[in-house]
């Protein structure tokens, strides 16, 4: 080596990877906080924005290949791990590439109605920071699902993409099938899995179509419309239901029996709470809407280990709901769940917690 040269430090993609995601977990205490400062619905969209110009720079080609770890097969697709994003951030299916590169497993997007739809009015997003959880009220505002398609195009994320799908707020719940069966065909030829979203507490009317009867006859006409469109695109796209968590026992056990008669493929939950237990007197706690994060930790692992019990390993549980570390994601895993998913806990903990979680998860499971 010539004098006065200072050695280098070998580089390699790994190397840079490593390094790349290192920053990009480090910069979010600081990001947070200037997020924090704007109003939830703003630093949403601000945030989305962020990714897709990071994409668009080819910053998340710097980013570490998915992580395969603990991989597991569901309803015949392979997800090479079990951390996903639930639906609701990703609304318009814009940054799939994106969440992507932050290591989930697999990317949720929607809801995704036929008709695009502006949502409730604002103000519908709320934080309650002392609890770490979210209250929202958005309505389903999305692009459609034609719109959601074109959006997606751009994929490049090479783990499993689920279309979460919704009725439009303006169609009765006795023509409810109708959106739902035009959800699928909209998605089918670009989703790795359809999700029939019955339980956001943000449309009105919509939970009452987890009610039996209205389920059952759901269920059937989906299960018609999927085995014709399977053999129209020679291709199976497995079909799963996401549910609340109010649910009585009784209702939730009925359910269970409903979707093992009906040999529904995959259950999701819970969605959002319309609990405020944990958050009373605090601001923002009485906002209408469903509540997620910290206080729901709790009260959906719970209900996960019930209807496991109901289903008795009948068919595969999706757990969310109120995961902010790597010990709730094994919680979830322990009461019976297959795979996880993250929404509110990436909102205050940020990337790293991917990352956590997907460890976790591997860890638990060896």
């Amino acid at each position: 080596m010539s004098q006065g040269k200072m050695p280098t430090a070998p580089s390699s993609p790994s190397c840079l990877a490593t390094l790349a995601r290192t920053a990009m977990e480090a910069s979010w205490p600081l990001l947070k906080a200037g997020l924090f400062q704007l109003d939830a619905e703003t630093a949403h969209h601000v945030t989305l924005r962020g990714l897709k110009v990071a994409e668009s720079l080819g910053a998340l080609r710097l980013l570490p290949a998915l992580v395969d770890a603990a991989p597991v097969t569901v309803a015949g697709l392979r997800f090479p791990n079990r951390v996903g994003l639930a639906a609701g951030l990703d609304k318009a299916g814009q940054c799939v590439n994106g969440f992507g590169a932050m290591g989930f497993g697999h990317v949720e997007i929607g809801t995704l109605t036929p008709r695009p739809q502006p949502g409730n009015p604002q103000p519908r997003l709320f934080r309650i920071v002392e609890r770490e959880a979210i209250v929202n009220r958005m309505g389903f505002n999305n692009p459609g699902i034609r719109q959601g398609q074109a959006n997606a195009a751009g994929r490049t994320f090479p783990g499993i993409l689920g279309v979460n799908i919704g009725k439009n707020f303006d169609t009765p719940n006795e023509r409810a099938s109708d959106d739902y069966v035009l959800g699928l065909r909209g998605a089918w030829s670009w989703a790795d899995y359809v999700t029939v979203n019955l339980s956001s507490p943000n449309t009105k009317g919509l939970r009452d179509l987890q009610q039996d009867d209205a389920c059952r006859a759901l269920i059937r006409t989906l299960h018609a419309e999927q085995r014709d469109l399977a053999q129209q695109h020679q291709r199976h796209v497995p079909v799963f239901i996401k549910i609340a968590p109010d649910l009585e026992p009784a209702h939730r056990q009925s359910l269970a029996r409903l979707f093992v008669e009906e040999k529904l493929e995959g259950v999701i939950a819970t969605n959002t709470t319309l609990s405020r237990t944990h958050t009373e007197g605090l601001r923002h706690s009485t906002e209408g809407g469903g509540l997620s994060g910290a206080p729901l930790t709790a009260r959906a692992t719970h209900f996960i280990a019930a209807l496991a019990r109901d289903l008795e390993g009948a068919l595969p549980i999706i757990g969310a709901g109120g995961i902010l570390s790597g010990a709730d994601a094994v919680e979830k895993l322990q009461a019976g769940a297959t795979l996880i998913q993250l929404y509110s806990g990436l909102i205050y903990r940020g990337p790293a917690l991917v990352r956590e979680c997907v460890e976790s998860c591997a860890a638990a499971l060896a």
